[in-house]
């Protein structure tokens, strides 16, 4: 027969974990809906632990370890593993855990700040592109992102095709700028055959591109034709 102690762990001897907080004050769920910046330094050191030990919450824990390193976060960046360990509730897991967002601060704080690529002339996306399509006997299709200053967010490829054609999806097109908060986008293709002149149906895609992009708000900066060498703008020609 199971005792009641065996199945009911007593209130007093369970630790404080997040998960048994009200929604409204769980750390994890705020940060989802309103963003990192609205929580407090305890708060985020108490997402990392998870839990507290038996009299605290793991927030009221992190409150007391930073109001040890008079809410410094450069002196609890050198607590040493040990030194962490000797509070309740923190074990060399937890532990290691905070040395570990510690030294990834350090480490950002070094770093350059990363700039995107500016892509504002046929030429910046061509240089960009031309690696990407160089070499190749079947044709591909890209899209590139960017946003107002027209800086790069990302470029995907769009489609792998045969010899003399490849297909471009307008709603992928759209369905990927918006996922990337995309104001201004370009698309490109190469020709295998060397010939940077556009055809009727590469007319025709621009086309539709520029259309749904427009009931979309969303430049449509150029349509590159690539090859190994040369490349045909449609902006730079004034077809756009």
């Amino acid at each position: 027969m199971w005792k009641v102690s065996e199945i009911y762990e007593p209130e007093e001897t369970r630790s404080h974990s997040v998960k048994e907080w009200s929604e409204e004050d769980r750390p994890r769920e705020r940060l989802m809906k309103h963003g990192a910046e609205t929580l407090s330094t305890a708060e985020l050191l108490a997402i990392l632990i998870g839990s507290g030990n038996t009299e605290e919450s793991a927030v009221d824990l992190t409150k007391r370890i930073l109001k040890d390193c008079k809410n410094n976060l450069s002196l609890l960046s050198k607590m040493s593993l040990s030194q962490l360990m000797t509070y309740k509730g923190i074990g060399e897991a937890k532990a290691i855990t905070i040395m570990a967002a510690c030294e990834l601060g350090r480490r950002r704080e070094k770093e350059t700040p990363f700039t995107r690529p500016l892509m504002d002339s046929p030429q910046k996306l061509y240089e960009h592109l031309w690696p990407l399509m160089r070499d190749l006997d079947v044709e591909e299709s890209y899209l590139i992102m960017m946003n107002q200053g027209l800086r790069l967010i990302d470029t995907v490829k769009l489609s792998h095709g045969g010899i003399t054609e490849t297909s471009m999806d307008v709603r992928l097109i759209i369905k990927h700028a918006l996922l990337n908060n995309a104001t201004v986008i370009a698309i490109a293709h190469n020709h295998p055959s060397g010939t940077a002149k556009p055809s009727r149906d590469d007319d025709m895609i621009t086309k539709k591109v520029k259309e749904a992009c427009t009931t979309m708000r969303i430049h449509l900066s150029d349509h590159m034709i690539i090859t190994d060498g040369d490349y045909y703008s449609y902006n730079e020609n004034g077809r756009l």
